[in-house]
């Protein structure tokens, strides 16, 4: 306990440095606009902002990052409650209650408890953060290269549960990103391979201008051919601090949204978007008025948006204390933290505290910044949302454009994000989801060095990796994962009527 709060000083001393408050500021800021701009998420806006961290000190540029996702939770509640449309997906929910509410003159409370319950969340999953993560990088430091494979193997299992469609498109694409992974320098042997005489590929394929391909083109491509329609309220908002009945109302929800959204962003392919629909359909279940839900309930909003934040915290326990993360926003930034020559894991805690603990003790000066954002600059963010969409879309991928050109002032970049946005598009279309492809990229190379490095120490022997036990605990979870879904997908098709 005393060593724990000694580190969340030093947190405070590295998080408080100006430089470092400065990007956790932009960070939620940015968070916030990419939440309340419709089509546009946190995987996507991360991915086209990874190109102006590169000259940026790690913890920084981490700090920066991670108040996007959370700051982006916070943002998508505003246009839900004012436009009734989405600004992240996690938000899907909060559109149900909170445009009713919006519509009955109390858009001002339900962005208000919205506000207050995200701050509330926020600030718990921060705090269970601070004991957790520590003691999990504790288990792990036991970890040889067998257990980092096995634990590659679970990682690459986990996204059958990032991806909406079905399993079988899901190992596809990762069949893809393992593949990609493989181009450029074989780090064992140091010898070049795919890289057919193409200059370009010889440090492998990057992650940041296919992130900007997959998040950031394909999905302006993809709004560009569907019309958005915004039925904007006119009204003014007021009264943002809800009333003591409201609050009396709210209270419990945002407690069970807090610690339901926390532990939910903790497993794989769980995180802020089930977090809300699961606390919704909790608080509905348990209401003492269920019928009022649908109809401007604010426990159908302060439930949901407390969960979403949970969510985005928890999440981060997973990604900093093992390396695996939990959905696609923290797979893009594991991809940023590799890139600036950092290895989340076991480790992390003792070869970058500085990182460590700074990025968390930076998400609870963040929360407290969103809290003091968000409630005055909803006139601004109403203002935002009335810009049009032929505007918008051409500034985001001449973004996408210099971002990825500043990579390595390589032309070769551009044409890479310019393929990959394509694909994307493609892929979008036909229900092919961009995340596990993006995660079997990142962890390739990692995944394919621990089996190496195992086989030199066992000299060939494969029994390594099920005569230990964490290894072998690991490669049974990654069958249970790849098992349930056959299951529960066989049950399903076993309760269709027959024909």
């Amino acid at each position: 306990m005393v060593e724990i709060l000694h580190n969340v000083g030093y947190g405070f001393q590295v998080a408080c440095q100006p430089y470092n408050l400065m990007y956790c500021f932009f960070g939620v800021l940015i968070g916030t606009l990419v939440g309340v701009l419709p089509g546009l998420g946190p995987a996507a806006a991360i991915a086209l902002l990874l190109p102006t961290t590169f000259h940026v000190a790690p913890v920084s540029a981490t700090i920066m990052l991670a108040g996007i996702f959370y700051g982006a939770m916070y943002g998508g509640s505003t246009t839900s409650i004012l436009v009734n449309i989405p600004g992240e997906a996690a938000s899907v929910v909060t559109c149900i209650d909170g445009y009713q509410m919006a519509r009955q003159g109390r858009a001002g409370a339900a962005l208000g408890i919205s506000a207050f319950g995200s701050f509330i969340a926020g600030t718990f999953s921060v705090i269970a953060l601070t004991f957790v993560g520590p003691f999990l990088a504790n288990i792990a430091l036991a970890f040889g290269p067998p257990e980092y494979f096995s634990l590659m193997i679970v990682g690459i299992t986990v996204l059958t549960y990032l991806s909406s469609g079905s399993m079988i498109k899901s190992l596809m694409m990762a069949g893809v990103g393992l593949m990609l992974s493989g181009v450029g320098m074989d780090t064992i042997a140091g010898k070049y391979r795919f890289t057919f005489d193409i200059p370009a590929l010889l440090d492998g394929v990057g992650v940041v201008p296919v992130a900007m391909g997959l998040f950031g083109i394909s999905e302006v491509l993809l709004n560009l051919e569907t019309e958005i329609k915004r039925d904007l309220l006119t009204t003014k908002v007021k009264n943002l601090f809800p009333s003591l009945k409201d609050w009396g109302l709210s209270i419990w929800p945002i407690i069970r949204g807090s610690v339901l959204g926390f532990f939910l962003g903790i497993i794989p392919g769980g995180g802020a978007v089930i977090a809300s629909f699961a606390s919704y359909a909790i608080e509905k279940k348990i209401a003492k008025h269920p019928e009022e839900f649908g109809h401007g309930a604010i426990q159908g909003v302060a439930g949901p948006e407390s969960a979403n934040n949970a969510g985005a915290g928890g999440s981060f326990i997973p990604l900093l204390t093992l390396g695996i993360p939990a959905n696609p926003v923290t797979a893009i930034l594991l991809g940023a933290l590799m890139i600036h020559g950092l290895t989340p894991g076991p480790l992390l805690i003792k070869d970058a505290p500085d990182l460590f603990w700074g990025t968390i003790v930076s998400m609870y000066i963040g929360n407290g910044m969103l809290l003091v954002l968000n409630l005055p600059l909803i006139p601004l963010w109403v203002k935002v949302l009335k810009v049009p969409y032929y505007l918008l879309y051409p500034l985001i991928l001449l973004f996408c454009l210099i971002g990825a050109y500043s990579l390595d002032n390589s032309v070769a970049d551009v044409i890479i994000m310019l393929v990959f946005g394509i694909l994307g598009f493609l892929m979008k279309k036909y229900r092919y989801d961009g995340a596990p492809l993006i995660l079997a990229l990142v962890l390739g190379q990692k995944l394919e060095t621990s089996l190496r490095r195992s086989l030199i120490m066992s000299h060939g022997d494969f029994s390594t990796f099920v005569t230990r036990p964490i290894s072998l605990a690991f490669l049974i979870t990654a069958v249970v994962l790849l098992i349930i879904p056959i299951i529960t997908g066989r049950k399903k098709l076993s309760t269709l009527p027959d024909e």
